[in-house]
């Protein structure tokens, strides 16, 4: 946890009172006493600093100050959901890499089941999201909506600006072009059975190059960072 984060709501006249992970972390792992200066945000807002100003039966109480803006999420993804437990693993991840907005897309090899699992409910994907922004340090709270149907979301991806990938294994990829800086990246992932090659050929009608990683069949959560890594 390499920076605090509060919810806008928990800090009164400037004051955060907290009573949790981030209390247990500030005592415990960072030793934290009375007058110490601690990295701080607020969720969807600024970045800056705070002071602890007590400590009482686990309870640490911290003077927060904001002004900074922290390094803004610079990609979107467009995903076919693995499992859930899967899908858990990767959210923290994406957060802290810098994701802005999360598509789950509904795609031929997606699992049914995963469309009713509880990860998908906002007070149950939010405290994964949350966990990667302390990791990398920042407070932009990605978004993530949900469209089962692919043929749908594809308008919508069609009128996106900028560079557009579909990691795809199979066929002759396109070179990797340059990233300008600022510029608008949107990367789609298939399922954990891949593709089909009607869904890559729909992604590449509506912008998106083909890109292949190399000709190993990665799991989802392997080709997300890898091919994420290679535009860091």
């Amino acid at each position: 946890m390499n920076r605090i984060l509060f919810e806008p709501e928990e800090i009164k006249d400037g004051v955060a009172k907290i009573y949790d992970a981030r209390a247990r972390h500030i005592l415990e792992v960072l030793h934290g006493e009375a007058g110490q200066v601690l990295k701080v945000g607020v969720i969807d807002g600024k970045i800056g600093a705070g002071k602890i100003l007590a400590i009482e039966d686990g309870e640490v109480a911290v003077a927060v100050e904001t002004g900074d803006s922290g390094p803004e999420p610079w990609f979107d993804l467009v995903l076919a959901p693995p499992r859930p437990r899967v899908f858990k693993r990767i959210l923290p991840q994406l957060a802290a890499l810098g994701l802005r907005r999360l598509f789950l897309i509904g795609a031929n090899k997606v699992e049914k089941d995963f469309w009713g699992a509880t990860i998908l409910k906002p007070e149950n994907y939010r405290p994964f999201l949350v966990e990667g922004l302390q990791q990398s340090g920042t407070s932009i709270l990605p978004t993530i909506s949900v469209e089962r149907s692919f043929r749908r979301l594809l308008p919508k991806l069609e009128r996106m600006d900028g560079l557009k990938l579909v990691a795809h294994p199979y066929g002759n990829p396109a070179p990797l072009p340059p990233r300008n800086s600022g510029a608008n990246v949107v990367f789609a992932i298939g399922p954990e059975g891949g593709w089909t090659e009607g869904e890559v050929e729909a992604l590449e009608a509506a912008g998106f190059l083909r890109y292949s990683l190399g000709p190993r069949i990665l799991r989802t959560d392997t080709a997300l960072i890898a091919l994420i890594a290679r535009f860091l």
